[in-house]
């Protein structure tokens, strides 16, 4: 199989999973273990928010195409929506508008940086794959040459089977 539809395809594994995990991570009650270990971090909520939302927009942004690189990030911002409201009416989470903006700034810095990268790993394959094929052109022999044994028994005055003519 050819290696760019693995990494596609590991990289969309990767993305839906990422996505269970901020819907699951968002749903949890705030008194739960998972939930209690982050807080342990002692990092920003509004920082956790950015960096979830620019992991779930940078993943496509990586490596599918410029329409549905869009269609992620609004969907990714209108996740990050929906499940502030979920919280809100969840009853053990709190609803905040904050957490909303920290999502779509998120997931505007994930697209563009999915994106740059893209570009940059894009071409840098492409560098490479040349560079590649250039030196296997020169240490290939070309199909018109002989094969060397055939050059060395041609010279001596033998044939195949090994017998002077």
């Amino acid at each position: 199989m050819d290696s760019r539809v693995d990494s596609k395809r590991a990289l969309r594994i990767l993305w839906v999973l990422a996505i269970l995990t901020v819907v699951i991570g968002s749903i949890l009650p705030s008194d739960s273990a998972p939930i209690r270990a982050l807080n342990q971090l002692d990092i920003s909520d509004k920082f956790e928010h950015v960096v979830a939302y620019l992991v779930l927009a940078a993943l496509p942004a990586v490596h599918e195409r410029g329409k549905f690189i869009v269609a992620a990030a609004l969907g990714a911002a209108a996740l990050g929506i929906a499940l502030e409201y979920v919280q809100l009416f969840s009853g053990w989470r709190d609803f905040e508008v904050a957490d909303m903006v920290a999502d779509a700034a998120g997931v505007c810095l994930g697209a563009v940086i999915g994106w740059s990268a893209r570009s940059l790993v894009a071409s840098r394959l492409n560098a490479l794959q040349t560079r590649t094929d250039r030196l296997r052109r020169r240490a290939a022999p070309s199909a018109s040459s002989p094969h060397p044994r055939e050059i060395s028994e041609a010279g001596s005055g033998r044939s195949a089977g090994g017998s002077v003519s």
